[in-house]
């Protein structure tokens, strides 16, 4: 195969993957040798899969704009279901099948007083989750 083409087929992939073209020299090593001192240190500091599964339920709660406004007003203040409703103009089941999906993932917890029932986060990280997101996203 000649050079040219192979950099053409190389182009095609990627922009058949990414919708755009490849640079050149855009994440393709061009060399063929291994680096075991740094794949033996990495594999040490690796998490183990069940916490990266957990890890990846919990991105994919907080992959919903509207669970993540949630999150936001519960950073905020403690709040019950019609105070949230109200505030994010939803209905109430939609409200509560939301913090149903994250109180299942331990992102907020409840405490009922009377017939009200109150939310707010289950810890400090939820919200260190959530400004951490926003910053990256706000760069």
């Amino acid at each position: 195969m000649a050079t040219g083409a192979g950099k053409g087929k190389v182009k095609q992939e990627t922009r058949r993957r990414t919708g755009r073209a490849a640079s050149r020299g855009e994440a393709f090593c061009q060399c063929s040798v291994v680096h075991q001192d740094v794949i033996d240190r990495v594999k040490h500091g690796l998490a183990d899969d069940r916490h990266l599964q957990t890890q990846a339920e919990l991105f994919k709660v907080l992959a919903d704009p509207t669970r993540l406004r949630m999150v936001n007003a519960l950073i905020l203040a403690e709040m019950c279901v019609c105070d949230i409703a109200a505030l994010l103009g939803m209905t109430q089941p939609a409200v509560s099948h939301h913090l149903k999906v994250l109180r299942q993932t331990q992102l907020v917890k409840y405490r009922r007083e009377g017939k009200v029932v109150y939310y707010s986060l289950d810890d400090e990280h939820v919200s260190n989750v959530f400004y951490q997101g926003l910053m990256h996203a706000s760069e």
